[in-house]
């Protein structure tokens, strides 16, 4: 059985990433955790009236937990999939710490989470807690934008520059979801220049994954742009991908695509599920 982990703040972009969950693994057996993390906060306001820590503890652990109840019986009166258990969890810790210890304790295959853009005149992919996660904990992570609908996973597009070497176990993770909806998969490799040539290096690489997806459906692209960010923007919506996969192994690759707020243009925002995979 499949153990999904779900961090939830009870928004519509968290409801929108489990919904997704839900329909991308509708045909699994999963049990789906609904984790609430009620952050620490510290507070120094001399005229405050300071709550002892152990009564808001135990305030917010109620409140959050009354929140999941509600939460669950809206999930089983509007889906009813009979391969799909729910359990809640909520604690009173930081974050990171929190998915940290959650994962041990339940030792969950993937992480989902809702990613919200910012407003304003800048423009961010991902969040803080979901960026945090990405780099600090080692785990499959796939973010849902606020804004994605599950429609099948026709086609999903894996950047790459052929540099770094993929370790199979990523790969197997990588082909069960193909495997899922019957996937079609564009390896596209990411150019500055028209006539930039790969390396001895790249091109074992790029061999090697030749060699592992030979049963499947898949195919080469290549991709030119200055602008690493938009170059895959733009693939992904012309060519209506329905994810985009990536591995961490590369985190200057990825932070490059997620976390570089470009004020300069500002309708840059992916609006395709991420899925990030770790070694």
């Amino acid at each position: 059985m499949m153990k999904i982990l779900i961090p939830t703040d009870f928004s519509d972009n968290a409801w929108n990433a489990l919904v997704f969950a839900m329909a991308l693994f509708a045909k699994e057996k999963c049990e789906f955790l609904l984790f609430h993390v009620n952050p620490i906060v510290y507070t120094g306001a001399e005229n405050s009236v300071i709550v002892p820590h152990h009564i808001l503890k135990e305030t917010v652990i109620k409140e959050s937990q009354a929140k999941l109840k509600i939460l669950i019986d809206k999930i089983e009166k509007e889906y009813t999939n009979k391969n799909h258990s729910f359990q809640s969890r909520t604690v009173y810790d930081f974050f990171v710490d929190a998915i940290k210890f959650q994962l041990t304790e339940s030792e969950a295959d993937l992480i989902v989470m809702g990613t919200k853009g910012a407003t304003g005149l800048k423009k961010v992919t991902i969040g803080s807690n979901t960026g945090h996660v990405i780099t600090k904990i080692k785990c499959p992570l796939l973010a849902v934008p606020e804004d994605a609908k599950f429609d099948g996973l026709k086609q999903i597009m894996f950047p790459t520059d052929y540099h770094t070497g993929i370790d199979i176990k990523v790969l197997d993770h990588l082909k069960k979801v193909m495997e899922l909806h019957d996937s079609s998969l564009n390896i596209v490799h990411m150019v500055s220049k028209d006539d930039e040539q790969l390396s001895k290096e790249q091109h074992r690489n790029k061999e090697f994954l030749t060699d592992y997806f030979s049963n499947s459906n898949y195919g080469f692209q290549r991709v030119t742009g200055t602008r690493l960010e938009e170059a895959i923007q733009n693939f992904a919506e012309s060519k209506e991908m329905d994810m985009i996969v990536m591995v961490a192994k590369n985190l200057n690759f990825i932070q490059r695509i997620l976390f570089r707020p470009l004020v300069e243009q500002i309708s840059y925002h992916i609006h395709t599920p991420f899925l990030v995979l770790h070694e």
